[in-house]
């Protein structure tokens, strides 16, 4: 029998992937957090009606993991959390105080064509501002979405914020005598349209029914950039956003729709600047889905940010966290067999002392024990020889100077406290 591969588009996290992982829930729980968000999460799986809602036919029918429960009912893997959180809102709403602010960092699931940028499984940070109705709420979310760039590394050269606002796109198709039936097919062909190539997007426009002329206007209309000037929504959101000190990283893109129906207002999404990548982060505004799913009215707006075309993009401008998957702060050796116990024992008091303490299970040659730290970037290695033990003493070794001295081993927690202090 051969090995077992992954399942197609599933993601194995080694001890490095994970710690990579760790911190990007550490950026985004603390900038979360700036802004007075609190935490919450869904469940993994929800009924597949749920999505059915008002996500649009190409989730539910394309990119969602389904399957019957013994029951019968269809449940699906999520592929996303706004529907859920919109039924937890609907749920509890007369409980709830308004405005909530809350994010959510976990594990989501598509069934798309794996690719640089994408798998069918990635992680998700969410954050959502519901019970606001103004354009400034809007521009919250986007000073959220630059303050974590900032945070990572990435400066408004290298990322950019690219906003419109759906509304303003419906008055634009209606000028040019699109019905209101046909603009959500409109609008998913829209939001293809820097993912085909001009000859491929024209070949689906034929496809879709759409006149040359009327092609030729929404090309006109995907090259205005000035046309924002003429929506008052559009003007608070860009001012207050400048007050927020998130004005250096966002642009008015009309080419910007996202293809997810419950969209009712300013939307946006984040690119890298050079056009590499597949979006960073995308939302806006979803006004009606909590009374989609049974609730009542909330003025909401929120975004999504997956891990895989940060990590990408981090990688790409050098921004990268130098990260560590070990979380020993020292190694205690085995000097030889005799001294075994008095290292266990070493080890065990040092852990007492809130260390994070690993032993080296054999007495194999002091220098491949060290390497092994040195490899793991553990700082600090404890050595405890004849001479040491018979003086209840031990070598402190400081493996980044190369430094060691020898102490009591009562002083050795404290001094490895003031040690790790200057590694910090």
């Amino acid at each position: 029998m051969g090995s077992i591969q992954p399942v197609k588009g599933a993601r194995d996290f080694y001890p490095e992937d994970l710690a990579f992982r760790r911190w990007l829930y550490e950026q985004t729980r603390a900038v979360s957090e700036r802004f007075g968000y609190q935490e919450y999460d869904g469940p993994f799986l929800e009924r597949l009606d749920l999505y059915a809602a008002r996500s649009g036919e190409e989730l539910v029918k394309e990119q969602s993991f389904v399957f019957p429960d013994r029951g019968g009912e269809m449940i699906a893997l999520r592929p996303e959390l706004t529907p859920s959180l919109a039924r937890m809102v609907a749920a509890r709403r007369k409980q709830l105080t308004m405005p909530l602010r809350w994010w959510s960092f976990g594990p989501f699931w598509r069934y798309e064509r794996p690719q640089r940028g994408r798998s069918r499984e990635f992680f998700q940070w969410n954050i959502d501002l519901l019970g606001i109705a103004s354009p400034a709420a809007d521009a919250e979310l986007a000073a959220v979405a630059a303050a974590f760039f900032a945070q990572v590394g990435l400066s408004p050269d290298q990322v950019r914020i690219q906003v419109n606002d759906r509304r303003l796109a419906e008055d634009q198709l209606a000028r040019l005598g699109v019905a209101e039936d046909r603009r959500p097919a409109v609008f998913r062909l829209m939001d293809r349209r820097d993912r085909l190539s001009d000859t491929a997007w024209r070949s689906e426009a034929e496809s879709q029914g759409i006149s040359s002329e009327l092609l030729q206007g929404l090309q006109a209309m995907l090259e205005d950039r000035e046309a924002w000037r003429g929506s008052e929504d559009l003007t608070v959101f860009f001012e207050a956003a400048q007050e927020m000190g998130a004005g250096a990283y966002l642009s008015y893109d009309p080419n910007v729709i996202r293809g997810l129906d419950y969209y009712t207002g300013i939307v946006f999404e984040a690119r890298d600047a050079s056009g590499e990548f597949r979006a960073i982060l995308g939302g806006g505004r979803y006004d009606d889905l909590v009374s989609a799913v049974g609730g009542d009215p909330i003025p909401s707006t929120g975004y999504a940010m997956g891990d895989v075309v940060l990590g990408l993009l981090l990688a790409k401008y050098g921004a990268a966290p130098e990260l560590r998957s070990s979380p020993s702060q020292v190694l205690v050796v085995t000097f030889d067999a005799e001294s075994q116990k008095q290292a266990l024992r070493a080890a065990t008091r040092l852990r007492a002392e809130g260390l994070q303490v690993e032993w080296y299970p054999s007495a194999e040659r002091l220098a491949r024990q060290l390497k092994y730290a040195d490899r793991l970037g553990i700082p600090l290695a404890v050595i405890l020889g004849p001479d040491e033990i018979r003086e209840d003493a031990l070598t402190l070794k400081d493996l980044r100077s190369g430094q060691q001295e020898r102490l009591p081993a009562s002083e050795a927690g404290g001094r490895i406290r003031q040690l790790l202090m200057r590694q910090d």
